[in-house]
């Protein structure tokens, strides 16, 4: 790997790094916001979890549960890259 080959791998790892963090900061605040909604939902009795606010809070928990997954997954991909690239580097 000659010199300039070896500063662009550098670039590339340290990119990786900030969108890894950045993807870690953004899964933490959706799972965060994801459970404020689930509890919110189940503190309501059972008369309002019914009513279309209560659903409303449900789908909306529901639905950020979901958006964590790739989120998830995102992160681990960009990690790994990371990794990878360093141990090469």
């Amino acid at each position: 790997m000659n010199k300039e080959t070896r500063k662009q791998l550098e670039k590339i790892v340290g990119q990786l790094s900030d969108l890894a963090s950045d993807a870690e900061t953004l899964l933490e605040s959706v799972q965060l916001l994801a459970e404020e909604e689930r509890e919110k939902f189940d503190n309501l009795s059972e008369g309002l979890q019914a009513s279309e606010k209560g659903q409303a809070i449900d789908e909306a928990s529901m639905q950020l549960e979901d958006a964590a997954i790739p989120l998830q997954e995102a992160f681990g991909a960009l990690q790994e890259a990371e990794n990878i690239l360093s141990a090469v580097n």
